[in-house]
């Protein structure tokens, strides 16, 4: 057989062909999987490495997004990938939760999964390729691997379930971008962003989505069959029994008061000090002499370990008492200010129980946004949301050099909750970014950052569609029995079985996050998370309208202010001047900004109202159609023996007849009145718009000084009224007839 010889299998997906190719690329690492979809192509692989002396699962996954991929070059100023962006964290991130829960407890080896994207068609995109790529990789390789693992995407396109729908429907056409990985049996991840959907049609996406994973799990495990290496064998550590028994007897009891407190520090300091009590008392004698000090303090730390789990979870699902005294379906209590920040756009602290998380809102102009140099379609955002968790929130010291995946992945959770409900930038057109900050951290901040960011938006005076909340549910599962808890605390989340976040709105679900550390759950478990995240929510949406109503009608006297205006695209021209000598002057004089588009639309940047106003009012009164009725501000342009040209627009004259120049008299010329270069108050009376003439009056002229625009045409039309005498003292000269007197032909009605 040749070296080079590859093993391919294949398996059909909603009407595409996904194939899993192993043996032709990187074929030193330990398992190797090139997966297709169409044209998008990613290569994945999975490699074990040292062995460990750690009491953690040693694993790394890695996205490395190549912009070659896409037929682009990198942005940047060197011209080469840099660490990896927002969209490679996040898809490493889903690579990771599904596959840590199902390695064997006692692989300590250095292991680490690579995925690299060689070729995207923008119609398949490689995150999803890239999870079933990485689970082949480690299903064809030596490493002790259980069970394949297999993804999906549901969206919901014209209010139809589809099956991994394109690039393209996910940017524009979906209501629903569902991500499911799981096993044959069960269900291990969900990642969603959702446009306020019902709880039950969630999960009958779940339902759908289940259906293929077990068809790619299938393709993988053919995979393996064909080509896949002879696994490691694996000493899985067990707990002493005889020593697990002997530190119950010795030390339950006041562990299991340790364990009851209910302060969250307090609780761990207690813990902690009957840990080294423990210690100190069995790890001299927990194995022969011959085992090593090390082997005989592991073995007591796991007995303790699994003590203290033990005493928790049989308290939560026996006694129905959690740790901090709650029952099952019971909140924390919360407390809600807004308006934190004086100088700040909008602000809010949003505490739960030892959980507190600081959201802050900042506006700019459009060109703010973010700019995106990736593999996607997507080249810019103007909202986004950053989550910063430093180690002071769980009472730690510790390094903060920029945001970790942790921090990466939580931001862009609270981000798609909220982004359902943030108005157009035709509706608000400001760029928006929030920061949220944790304070103290004592389990779900991802989604207290959701509600303190919905908090803070309102107060900036963003016009949010309706508020978001958020909760993470919990689940301690012995046998067939389970609890499933509402708004769980750290010790819930670290010892129990399940991470469920849930936000939304009174009206459904906007984002989903699951994280099992099971086997699986099944639907019942996700049906009663969901009902009591639903119950859960709606209590916390009552408690945020008691703080802040709505969003305040007026933005922060620190804001910048955005006015949006609609223009004839032909005047487009008009407005920005030759070489865009007008635009410019107008930003000058306004000390503003101003951002034109083909159709039309015109953005006005300033630092106050006031100037905001006024430019705004210059440049309609520039731009707009000249009707009778309008009144203007306007220079003399030009001065002629029958009149004075003010300029009411760039382009656009109007005529002050020399009768009309100086309400009761007439002068015999118009320079005795008016020059060129002066500014006049003009009123427009008649507009002819097939002789493009344009008849004006002064403002103050008492003839058509509060005149309604009917009464304006008659004047306009030729009713001037009485005439005012001339200078000299003479009659005023008849209309009808020329300086001779002599009827003007042009006045004879018999020559009309």
């Amino acid at each position: 057989m040749s070296s080079n010889a590859a093993t391919r299998v294949s398996v059909e997906i909603a009407g595409t062909e996904i194939s899993l190719e192993t043996g032709r690329m990187a074929k030193q690492a330990s398992g190797a999987v090139v997966i297709h979809a169409g044209d998008t192509m990613v290569l994945c692989t999975a490699t074990a490495g040292n062995l460990r002396d750690v009491d953690f699962l040693p694993l790394t996954v890695d996205v490395e997004e190549r912009m070659y991929a896409a037929g682009k070059i990198p942005g940047s100023f060197f011209k080469r990938e840099g660490r990896a962006g927002e969209k490679g964290t996040l898809t490493a991130r889903m690579i990771d939760r599904p596959i840590r829960p199902l390695f064997p407890k006692g692989w300590r080896y250095e292991t680490q999964l690579v995925a690299i994207p060689i070729s995207v068609d923008h119609i398949t995109p490689y995150d999803i390729l890239a999870m079933n790529g990485a689970s082949a990789a480690l299903m064809v390789s030596h490493i002790p691997f259980p069970a394949p693992v297999g993804s999906v995407r549901i969206g919901k396109v014209d209010g139809n379930f589809v099956v991994n729908p394109s690039e393209q429907d996910l940017l524009e056409n979906t209501d629903l971008d569902l991500v499911v990985a799981g096993t044959e049996e069960a269900i291990l991840m969900v990642e969603a962003g959702a446009n306020e959907i019902p709880e039950a049609e969630i999960l009958d996406a779940l339902d759908i989505a289940h259906e293929a994973i077990r068809k790619v799990c299938a393709a993988q495990r053919q995979l393996a069959e064909q080509a896949g290496k002879e696994k490691i064998a694996v000493a899985v550590l067990q707990v002493d029994e005889r020593l697990y028994e002997e530190i119950e007897r010795s030390h339950g009891e006041k562990l299991a008061a340790a364990t009851s407190v209910e302060d969250k520090l307090a609780r761990q300091d207690a813990t902690k000090a009957v840990e080294t009590e423990v210690l100190e008392a069995y790890a001299a004698t927990a194995a022969s002499d011959e085992a090593p000090a090390a082997e005989r303090r592991s073995a007591v730390q796991r007995a303790f370990d699994k003590l203290e789990k033990t005493l928790v979870r049989e308290r939560i699902a026996v006694q129905k008492l959690r740790p901090d005294g709650r029952g099952a379906g019971e909140i924390r209590p919360i407390d809600i200010e807004v308006s934190v920040g004086p100088r700040t756009h909008g602000s809010a602290l949003f505490t739960r129980g030892q959980t507190q998380a600081l959201s802050v809102v900042a506006l700019g102009t459009l060109r703010d946004e973010m700019r995106l140099d990736t593999l996607g379609l997507e080249t810019s955002k103007r909202y986004f949301h950053h989550y910063n968790f430093p180690p002071f929130s769980v009472g730690e010291a510790g390094f903060m050099r920029g945001p970790k995946r942790r921090d990466i992945g939580h931001g862009a959770l609270a981000e798609r909750a909220l982004v359902p409900m943030v108005p157009s930038s035709e509706e608000f057109p400001y760029t928006i970014r929030v920061v949220s900050d944790i304070l103290e951290s004592n389990g779900s901040s991802s989604m207290a950052s959701v509600c303190g960011s919905s908090l803070s938006l309102m107060d900036a005076g963003v016009p949010l569609k309706r508020p978001v909340a958020g909760i993470a549910m919990g689940l301690i599962k012995e046998g067939d029995d389970y609890v499933v808890l509402t708004d769980i605390a750290g010790v819930e989340d670290h010892l129990g079985d399940m991470d469920f976040k849930v936000a939304g709105t009174e009206r459904g679900i906007t984002a989903l996050q699951m994280d099992i550390k099971i086997s699986g759950v099944t639907f019942d478990i996700l049906r009663d998370a969901l009902s009591q995240a639903h119950d859960a929510r709606t209590f916390i949406l009552e408690k945020m309208g008691e703080a802040i109503d709505g969003p305040r009608t007026e933005l922060s006297e620190f804001a910048p202010r955005i006015s949006t205006i609609h223009i004839d695209p032909e005047k487009i021209g008009l407005l920005i001047g030759k070489g865009g000598e007008t635009i410019r002057a107008l930003q000058e004089e306004f000390e503003s900004q101003i951002d034109v588009n083909d159709e039309g639309q015109v953005l006005v940047y300033a630092q106050s109202g006031i100037q905001g106003d006024a430019l705004v009012e210059r440049i309609r009164s520039m731009t707009k159609e000249v009707e009778v009725g309008d009144e203007f501000s306007g220079k003399v342009v030009k001065t002629t023996t029958f009149g004075a040209f003010v300029e009411l627009a760039k382009g656009t004259d109007g005529l002050l007849h020399i009768s009309n120049i100086a309400p009761g008299q007439r002068p015999d010329t118009v320079e005795e009145i008016l020059n060129k270069g002066d500014e006049v108050e003009v009123r427009v009376v008649e507009v002819d718009r097939e002789r493009g003439r344009i008849g004006l009056r002064l403002a103050g002229d008492p003839e058509v000084a509060g005149k309604s625009v009917d009464e304006l045409a008659a004047v306009g039309s030729g009713d001037r009224g009485p005439r005012a005498p001339r200078r000299d003292g003479r009659p005023p000269r008849d209309r009808d007839r020329d300086r001779s007197g002599r009827p003007r032909r042009d006045r004879d009605p018999e020559r009309r």
